[in-house]
């Protein structure tokens, strides 16, 4: 919706270039674009080939390549063809970028990749020393960003290029996949006579930044490999094969940093919370050995080798199995998580040798200790990051829609209709509303003193009212922190916005968002079958003996333990309906809801349903009801 905004006044043509997704935007460009020209790709081709799709087939004087998760402002255009048609000698031009937080993105400007320049990026000095004419190169950082400047490499996700120069260049070299086409392009305009500017006349958001997280390993994997294909292409024979060997040896110590970054950050609370788990036992012991014990008297050490340490284990994963580890994870989750955990202890004491059964009391006190001391933990973590110890995991953000009334009513329907995560506590115009409204709560210049009062923690832009200019100044000058800003586009279905380039941020859209397709969940979903496998197995007796089951669950639960078979699976046989893949289920969610019509329709809406609001709940609550309440 920007560019169709920021197009008004000049000849334009538009190419939408889409790599085979699956989200329906092909149709919404033809819907809501139809003056657009749509490349649907059958497969993923990759950002260089996209590209030269629609560059090949362009009339125009220049060419600008842009990200599809960029807004741009009204006088974008204007402004960076006015500069290109002013410097005969420009051959590429780029802008000011911020993220969805209104903060500076470093890549907007870049340098040559030389070896030194690389390594110096690779080994993090960049990052430590941005402002260094040394090492801090790759990202210019020494060069002021908001002055204009001839730098050597421009940004593939604003790319604005005569197209004169390309057609003797040679546009997007297919070599590269993803990542590096952009700096070919760079070094290649530079080669040719020309230069490349940074142009900070206008500013542009980019949402996902340089789009991937860089502690993924695919990322460091992706990245510097393309870096050692640019190397090969563009420098002497004998500094490439240094310079090859160097990147070889570090995309093998980032790719390992990363892992274990990855890793530590996936596991730091959980160990923080076993290790409060652990001390909470010790503490209970100290104060239970006085009442079991008033003699004299201590429990063995056996306890806290083997006991403890089970039992801390336990009831973190009950907490991971219970969703409590995800960011908007409430107590509720917590308190779940354990009283899953302690069940599980309760397995393990029954079937532990008599050895190391120690009071079934302790099982239970334990369980309460862990509760409080990890609510506890919470609050003082929730207290440092958000200085306040009121938590806010599983809480709707109180938000604000801005926008003129009719399409800020729109948007908080979409929003309800969409079930996104925040409370619409009320509407900001853009200019002082001349008639008095409930609905209206202040306009535009109040904003950043309704944020503060009201505790806002989502700030909404209606794009047909609020122009893109005016939402990045708010963004760039707000000094409020822990706030997300998305924009609705006009007419639209869906919201987009991210507060950090690290970040996938929140897409709120109709039946696109499946929790199933997320590597969390799926990762939890097997760890979940694992578990009620175990579970089931220790179980087995008592379930044989109540619903005559026999034999047949103890298999399944081995096919389910090794992962040949999964505990919910989806309804009916041979589906292929784009969801997620999943193993054939011992249940089904239809299982659950009794006698149904065997369509093709009504089990395609259930697994649906499924995918799309699938968690562990879910799954324990349709396993313990095949298994306890219904007779095979």
């Amino acid at each position: 919706m920007s560019v169709r905004h920021a197009s008004k006044g000049l000849q334009v043509e538009v190419f939408v270039v889409d790599n085979n997704s699956v989200d329906g935007s092909v149709e919404m460009v033809g819907e809501k674009f139809p003056e657009y020209a749509v490349i649907a790709n059958k497969e993923n081709v990759g950002f260089s080939k996209g590209n030269n799709q629609a560059i090949e087939i362009a009339n125009g004087d220049y060419i600008l390549l842009l990200n599809p998760d960029t807004v741009v402002q009204d006088d974008t255009f204007t402004k960076t063809l006015a500069f290109m048609d002013s410097h005969a000698d420009a051959g590429g031009l780029g802008v000011m970028m911020v993220d969805g937080a209104g903060k500076y993105l470093p890549e907007s400007k870049r340098g040559l990749p030389s070896p030194s320049v690389a390594l110096y990026k690779m080994f993090g000095l960049s990052k430590l020393f941005p402002k260094s004419k040394v090492f801090g190169a790759y990202h210019l950082g020494y060069l002021a960003k908001n002055e204009t400047h001839e730098i050597d490499v421009l940004s593939g996700a604003f790319m604005m290029l005569r197209k004169s120069l390309l057609d003797k260049i040679g546009a997007l070299d297919e070599t590269f996949f993803m990542y590096g086409e952009d700096v070919d392009l760079s070094y290649r305009i530079t080669q040719a006579g020309y230069k490349n500017y940074y142009y900070p006349g206008t500013t542009i958001i980019h949402y996902k930044g340089e789009s991937t997280k860089k502690s993924s390993v695919n990322y460091v994997l992706v990245f510097y490999k393309a870096m050692a294909i640019f190397a090969v292409k563009h420098f002497q024979r004998n500094k490439a094969g240094l310079f090859g060997l160097l990147i070889n040896m570090a995309i093998y110590l980032r790719a390992g940093l990363a892992i274990v970054q990855r890793f530590i950050y996936m596991l730091w609370r959980p160990a923080l919370e076993g290790l409060l788990c652990f001390t909470s036992l010790y503490i209970l012991i100290q104060f239970w050995e006085t009442q079991r014990y008033p003699n004299g008297g201590y429990y063995p050490a056996e306890f806290f080798e083997v006991n403890a340490p089970i039992y801390s284990v336990l009831w973190v994963l009950g907490i991971y199995l219970n969703g409590g580890y995800r960011s908007n994870a409430g107590f509720m989750s917590l308190g779940r998580g354990i009283i899953t955990g302690t069940l599980a202890v309760a397995v393990f004491y029954a079937f532990a040798p008599l050895e190391i059964r120690f009071s079934r009391a302790l099982i239970l006190l334990g369980g309460l200790g862990a509760f409080i001391i990890c609510i506890i933990e919470r609050l003082l973590i929730n207290g440092l990051i958000y200085k306040s110890l009121i938590p806010r995991w599983g809480k709707e953000k109180n938000a604000l829609i801005v926008g003129d009334i009719d399409e800020a009513i729109r948007v908080k329907n979409l929003l309800e209709k969409l079930a996104a995560p925040v409370k619409t506590l009320g509407i900001v115009t853009p200019e002082k509303a001349a008639k008095e409204d409930d609905r209206i709560i202040g306009y535009m210049a109040q904003l950043p003193q309704l944020i503060e009062v009201f505790s806002i923690g989502e700030v909404i832009f209606c794009s047909k009212d609020i122009k893109a200019k005016d939402i990045i100044s708010f963004m760039g000058n707000s000094t409020a922190r822990q706030v997300d800003y998305k924009i609705v586009p006009e007419e639209s279905l869906f919201v987009i916005g991210s507060n950090s380039k690290n970040s996938r941020g929140d897409f709120y859209t109709i039946d696109i968002h499946l929790e199933l397709s997320q590597p969390g969940n799926k990762r939890l979903k097997r760890a979940f079958d694992i578990l009620a496998a175990i579970i089931v197995i220790f179980l087995s007796p008592i379930i044989i003996l109540v619903n005559g089951f026999k034999f047949q669950i103890l298999d399944n639960a081995w096919k389910v333990f090794i992962n040949q078979k999964t505990w919910v699976g989806y309804a009916g046989v041979g589906k292929d309906d784009g969801l997620p893949l999943l193993k054939q289920g011992i249940f089904s969610p239809a299982d659950v809801v009794g006698a149904l019509p065997e369509n093709g329709k009504t089990f395609e809406k259930i697994n649906l349903l499924y995918a799309k609001n699938y968690s562990v709940d879910k799954d324990l609550g349709i396993i313990v009801h095949m298994i306890f309440k219904r007779k095979k």
